[in-house]
């Protein structure tokens, strides 16, 4: 058992860069290296040829306890990769390209491995930025086989020559070993996708979702397009009249304006990109130049740079550029999850108040992996996903709503227009940068230090006891409720009984949908409830930091602020209570009906769970009262924590959903679960108008069934250990 402490960098890049053994050496013995990890972007490692995906929490636990993990065998899309990309290209252009196009091809489910002469024009930082977004496009793993890049790659990061050179005589001996100009070491594939490189072009993604990619040169057009289209994916409904409305504030005795389109977060972050020296050291190059033009940004924009590691930090500042990204306001702030996953903090309060006050579709752009509704920050309504290097760009220029061919970024003291074309550097800058500055020494000295210099670690208190000490005040870490009311008889299958919905959902309903990571709202059942316990609004911390915390979890299920719930005609956490014909706070509803001991269940439409790999999107519904989902399709992970929690997934037969079966999700719902099933049997699901229809029961293994008879793999264990 390895422990690296706290502040070292995101996992998933010490992974790459420090603890993958890419080929194991066990007492002389050798085997691929493999990992299952609780995060969805575990998949980063794939990029090094070491096959991996995550899983949610829950199974995490019941394997710590002995339990196998399951899964159908997978097919395998085979994703060829041609040609060379345009000079001005960089890696998070072609993954999110790879985003949308497999997202579109449909791999849910599914491994990717990617091969062709392609594949060698992508260093392993490339390669691993596009395993990472893996769960944007819905696969399971992004492999790339081992390859000669691989190998100088572990050179590179100060791996041990001897171990290195074992790793390539195994993997040659056992025909893993990949030369990817040579054809016939392809394999055979259930389908193959192809990509020519050259294709790829400048681009970003958004406003709302990681597949939706844009062209720059489109940016401003596909923006506007946005701000009137119909609230969705691609809409925001502003009325046309509102397309231009301009608030004036003052901020530090200045005075600005924010318009539809305003910057007001640029944030160099997340594990995707700043793992990446390309693009690391193409920001900072950047952001010399533009320095040097005579170029700022405004002081009210929120900036920040949180890199993968220590090692970004290291050679950003041998290599000179890190005083040119603090002047622009892009500071270290520290290494690991930041604004990609809500915690860039509260805007300035003048800034609020004008995106208040003028209604205003606020941008936030970040080098992250998702930029879901309500994920990034509850006042930026737009997010972009783009480079490193473009985030600085979008930041100088202040705005989503500027043509960097036509309009300058900005003009400098002496009146000189400054375009994008003037400042951004060209690829062989960069990788000379990279080759003089990215050096094994650098790796070897930040990975030395790790698990020895953590002063704070290593001065925590250890208690002696073998069993946790609750500490009844704490709001943090609470004992959960779930094994209350537990037998240690194997429960008997009911039906579920005409159930209310209590949601009724379209398509892309994310795991920040159903549990929100970000900021608690003041206004929310969890504020509330903090409230009671004493705590003051700037107390409230994140969902995230309350994960510990089940009445806070519980509450701030279906509590974010961006929900688009069919039964209201507009975004929030609300819901119709039809016994009395209430709208309530989801909360605040589910108590009711389960006062009145009524089942629930959720409509929902395609790709229902997508995103983060979250445990409590499946703990949250179950302590809501939540007994089934009824979607037309699921993402893998949440699915399965569905099934963990012994909530059933169901999903609609082939054609049909909501609207062909004519459902408004008014009626009440009894589900008829016989006494003997199997993995992906049809039910038949009954209303209370008298029409019935059949759905399948997504449980697709037996191991999964084991666990739904027993109400859900944690009484299983529990059941389990006792006996």
């Amino acid at each position: 058992m390895r422990i690296i402490p706290p502040g070292s960098g995101i996992v998933h890049q010490v992974n790459l860069e420090y603890l993958a053994r890419v080929v194991f050496d066990q007492s002389g013995y050798y085997y691929p290296d493999s990992v299952v990890g609780t995060d969805s972007h575990t998949t980063m490692i794939n990029g090094l040829g070491v096959l991996g995906w995550g899983v949610g929490g829950i199974e995490a636990e019941a394997v710590m306890l002995g339990q196998p993990i399951s899964m159908v065998l997978p097919e395998v899309i085979g994703y060829k990769l041609i040609g060379s990309p345009q000079p001005l290209v960089t890696s998070t252009d072609i993954v999110l390209t790879v985003t949308k196009h497999l997202r579109q091809v449909g791999v849910v489910g599914k491994f990717v491995e990617f091969f062709g002469p392609g594949v060698t024009q992508l260093s392993i930082a490339d390669r691993a930025t596009i395993a990472n977004m893996c769960p944007e496009y819905g696969a399971t793993a992004a492999f790339f086989p081992v390859d000669e890049v691989s190998i100088k790659y572990l050179l590179q990061t100060g791996r041990d020559e001897d171990k290195i050179r074992h790793i390539r005589k195994y993997l040659e001996a056992a025909g893993m070993f990949r030369d990817f100009s040579n054809s016939s070491q392809d394999p055979d594939f259930t389908q193959i996708v192809e990509l020519d490189l050259q294709t790829v072009a400048p681009c970003c993604s958004g406003p709302k979702r990681p597949q939706d990619k844009v062209v720059v040169s489109e940016m401003k057009k596909d923006f506007e397009n946005c701000l009137g289209a119909k609230q969705g994916f691609k809409g925001f409904q502003i009325a046309p009249d509102q397309h231009n409305s301009q608030v004036k504030f003052v901020y530090n005795d200045k005075e600005f304006e924010l318009t539809h389109g305003s910057v007001v977060i640029a944030a160099i972050t997340s594990c995707t990109n700043t793992s990446n020296p390309s693009v690391m050291l193409g920001a900072g190059l950047l952001a010399k130049k533009a320095v040097e033009a005579g170029l700022t940004v405004k002081p009210y924009i929120k900036t920040s740079l949180s890199p993968g590691s220590g090692v970004v930090t290291y050679y950003l500042r041998e290599s000179g550029v890190l005083p040119y990204l603090v002047q622009l306001g892009f500071d270290v702030v520290g290494y690991g999850c930041m604004t990609c996953i809500g915690n860039s903090g509260p805007l300035p309060e003048p800034v609020v108040e004008a995106i208040t006050q003028g209604d205003l579709v606020a941008v936030g752009v970040l080098s992250g992996n998702r930029n879901f509704e309500g994920r990034v920050h509850p006042n930026t309504r737009a997010n972009y996903l783009a480079s490193p290097p473009l985030v600085i760009a979008y930041a100088i220029a202040g705005t989503i709503r500027i043509d960097f061919e036509k309009e300058p970024l900005g003009v400098n003291a002496q009146g000189k227009k400054i375009f994008l074309r003037d400042i951004w550097p060209m690829r062989d800058e960069i990788q000379a940068v990279e080759r003089q500055y990215v050096i094994p020494g650098m790796f070897k000295e930040v990975y030395q230090k790790i698990e020895t210099v953590n002063k704070a670690w290593n001065a925590l208190d250890v208690p002696a006891d073998k069993l946790y000490a609750w500490d009844p005040k704490s709001t943090y870490i609470k004992s959960p409720p779930f094994f209350e009311n537990l037998t240690l008889e194997l429960p008997p299958l009911k039906s579920i009984v005409d159930a209310y919905v209590l949601l009724n959902l379209g398509d892309s309903v994310t795991t920040d949908h159903i549990s929100p990571a970000g900021n608690i709202a003041r206004n929310s059942p969890a504020a509330r409830y903090l409230t009671s316990r004493g705590l003051t609004p700037r107390e409230f911390n994140s969902y995230g930091s309350r994960r510990g915390n089940d009445a806070v979890m519980a509450r701030g299920t279906f509590a974010n602020i961006r929900l688009l719930n069919k039964f209201l005609n507009k975004q929030a956490p609300q819901t119709i209570h039809f016994p009395s014909d209430e709208t309530l706070d989801v909360f605040d509803a589910s108590e009711r009906y389960q006062q009145a001991g009524l089942p629930l269940i959720v409509l929902a439409g395609k790709e229902y769970g997508s995103g983060s790999s979250r445990d409590w999107a499946a703990k949250g519904p179950f302590l809501l009262g939540i007994k089934a989902v009824l979607a037309e399709s699921y993402e893998r992970i949440h699915r399965s924590n569905l099934v963990g929690m012994g909530v059933i997934p169901l999903q609609y037969l082939p054609g049909e959903d909501a609207d062909s079966l004519g459902l408004t999700g008014r009626e009440r719902y009894t589900i008829i679960i016989p006494e003997s099933i199997v993995p992906r049997m049809n039910v038949q699901i009954k209303l209370d108008t008298g029409k019935t229809f059949q759905a399948t029961m997504r449980f697709d293994t037996d191991v999964e069934l084991t666990y739904f008879r027993n109400g859900g793999i944690l009484n299983y264990m529990i059941r389990k250990m006792a006996a």
